[in-house]
């Protein structure tokens, strides 16, 4: 699989005022004492959706979606988990300085984590398994003067990039996946990072209550997927921001470092 910039056109449901009003509509505005990555949201009006409201997008939570799911979740308009600025557990990461060397944003949806990286002059790179969104992300760099390379790209052929990421930031990507995939992309991950690499990971914790978005994901599960290679720095409770009712979903943050290199004859993606 050849990775390249998407140069698909952003469709035009992504800022038309006839989307459900589940959609989330962006302001980029500047907001004085704010980050430089920071970008006001508002709400198109149509109240709070209740739970059995919720679009068949975020319901299925054992689902594992393919690709083409995903595109046309953001051909409708901004999914719940497009926020349209950095989650607040990664831009507390950013503001202690723990972004550093080459960034990786893995599964970037729209590039908000990528942009936060290259605004504090990293090099960044996003990349996506849909192209709406690598679209997207393209354009918001353009807007926003910002240099970011944003790639359309399954996260299960990581490693054919043939090259390595200093800090890697996964939002909602690892709890997306089910647990033969899950154990791929640990091995993709591992291919594509030198020793001392971090991979922050942020995900639905089995603390959130009901069963609509992704699937949740235990403190041992993690554990577990990153027992071989790796050392678990940390598993922290935190909160995953969304543009629904309730706003906010429980999450857990794992910083998680590499100490020991993929086996050169260990099969990366298989």
């Amino acid at each position: 699989m050849t990775a390249e910039q998407s140069e698909i056109l952003v469709h035009p449901l992504l800022y038309s005022p006839a989307v459900p009003a589940w959609v989330g509509r962006r302001r980029d505005m500047p907001c004085l004492g704010k980050p430089p990555w920071y970008i006001d949201r508002d709400p198109l009006p149509g109240g709070i959706m209740t739970e059995t409201e919720r679009p068949s997008a975020l319901t299925g939570h054992t689902q594992v979606r393919e690709a083409e799911d995903f595109d046309s979740v953001y051909m409708q308009g901004l999914p719940p988990w497009d926020i349209g600025r950095p989650q607040p557990a990664f831009a507390e990461l950013a503001e202690r300085g723990l972004l550093a060397g080459r960034v990786l944003d893995a599964g970037c949806g729209t590039g908000e984590h990528t942009l936060m990286a290259a605004a504090l002059g990293l090099e960044a790179t996003g990349f996506d398994v849909a192209a709406t969104a690598i679209a997207i992300a393209n354009t918001k760099a353009r807007d926003r003067g910002l240099e970011a390379r944003f790639l359309q790209l399954n996260a299960l052929v990581l490693s054919s990039l043939g090259e390595q990421f200093d800090t890697v930031l996964d939002c909602g990507l690892f709890h997306s996946l089910g647990d033969d995939d899950r154990s791929r992309f640990v091995r993709e991950l591992r291919a594509s990072m030198p020793v001392g690499g971090h991979y922050y990971m942020l995900c639905f914790s089995d603390r959130q209550a009901g069963d609509w978005g992704p699937r949740r994901i235990r403190q041992e599960e993690i554990r577990d997927s990153f027992a071989e290679g790796w050392t678990v720095d940390s598993i922290q409770p935190a909160k995953i921001d969304i543009t629904i009712d309730p706003h906010q979903a429980e999450a857990w943050l794992a910083a998680i470092r590499l100490v020991t290199s993929l086996p050169s004859n260990a099969p990366s993606g298989q």
